[in-house]
């Protein structure tokens, strides 16, 4: 494992954003699919000792991602991701919302656009991340539920999942 890979976490209050920036020593296609494919997310996305589980997942352009966040003691928070743009193995983009377990939107909880982009340079892949609110009440409202904590919690596992692949 290299040394000293980046992680930036940086908010944009005026402009209602989240980015982040995260280098793994790891090729490309991997960590496509490691965002991409639901046997690899339910194994890293969100912080232990929650797990993701999928319900179903349909990664194209319309489709979306039904799971629910799984607490140790079954505790159950659905969540719902619907694509809009995905360019193979660059970008993809979609609206995340908090849901039931049939993907009914909870109105009261935020929603937001992400963005995610990859860029392969020799044997580090760097993913950044972009989140956008529609305001700052959401933004807000969002991190006092633990966001950074819990997504770097996730991003830290899935440096240790590619770390077992290499294996």
């Amino acid at each position: 494992m290299q040394e000293n890979l980046l992680y930036e976490f940086s908010i944009d209050q005026k402009k209602n954003i989240i980015n982040v920036r995260r280098e793994y020593e790891a090729p490309l296609k991997l960590l496509w699919e490691a965002w991409t494919s639901e046997d690899f997310l339910d194994r890293w996305w969100g912080p232990k000792p929650w797990n993701a589980e999928t319900k179903s997942m349909d990664f194209r352009e319309g489709g979306q991602w039904l799971y629910a966040m799984v607490g140790p003691d079954g505790e159950r928070h659905w969540a719902k991701a619907k694509f809009s743009h995905i360019e193979p193995q660059l970008s993809f983009s979609y609206r995340g919302y908090f849901c039931d377990d049939q993907g009914v939107t909870t109105p009261e909880l935020p929603q937001n656009d992400w963005h995610i982009s990859f860029h392969e340079n020799n044997t580090i892949t760097t993913i950044k991340v972009t989140l956008l609110f529609s305001n700052t009440e959401a933004l807000e409202q969002t991190m006092g539920m633990g966001f950074k904590e819990g997504f770097t919690a996730g991003l830290n596992q899935l440096e240790s999942l590619l770390e077992n692949l290499k294996k």
